[in-house]
């Protein structure tokens, strides 16, 4: 995260998952460069459209949180009932905090992978997902980009695919953008994976 952009974030030492079974539950943010939970306002937004498009049904769903961080968009998903969340995050703090808020919740449907993002990517020759959430640290674009490029291994057609990112993002030509919207420094949007789809 550059110095300008941490400036301008300030980050919580605490935030709150917003709405379902773990309702106003509280989730530390620990203190490591970069580590930027999704603001509460992007958080709420993304959740309604997900909403929509899912028909507030998440019992089914299956997630892949790429970059975990404080968990507050990975938990959230647990929250309202998906079937199975799987996070990955590489920073051992980080997931020593994710573990101990999976536990002290009993949220035996969460996984944690601590492992860096293009590694687990490379692991997951059969994994297909139905919500994959990517919100890479601010300053590795080059990040974001790698990660972009092997989506499609780990889609299936209608695949919802979030992406947080400090500048505009536009992913290959099988995936539909579906919503979009900006808060501050960043950048959101919601793609749709279409596996028809010729490139």
């Amino acid at each position: 995260m550059s110095k300008s952009l941490s400036k301008t974030r300030s980050k919580p030492q605490q935030i709150r998952i917003i709405s379902g079974s773990l309702k106003r539950s509280i989730l530390p943010v620990i203190d490591l460069d970069g580590l930027r939970p999704t603001p509460d306002r992007v958080r709420e937004t993304l959740f309604n459209w997900l909403t929509y498009f899912w028909d507030g049904d998440f019992s089914d769903k299956s997630v892949l949180d790429l970059f975990a961080g404080s968990g507050a968009l990975g938990f959230e998903a647990a929250s309202r009932g998906a079937q199975h969340v799987q996070m990955v995050e590489k920073h051992p703090k980080a997931v020593a905090a994710l573990r101990q808020f999976r536990d002290k919740h009993k949220l035996s449907q969460v996984r944690i992978n601590d492992h860096d993002a293009k590694l687990a990517l490379k692991r997951m020759d059969h994994s297909r997902f139905d919500l994959i959430l990517i919100d890479p640290p601010f300053a590795d674009e080059q990040l974001l980009s790698t990660t972009s490029a092997a989506l499609p291994s780990i889609c299936k057609h209608g695949t919802l695919v979030y992406v947080e990112s400090a500048a505009a993002v536009e992913l290959p030509e099988q995936f539909e953008l579906l919503r979009q919207d900006k808060a501050g420094a960043s950048h959101f949007y919601l793609y749709c994976y279409n596996s028809e789809s010729r490139v």
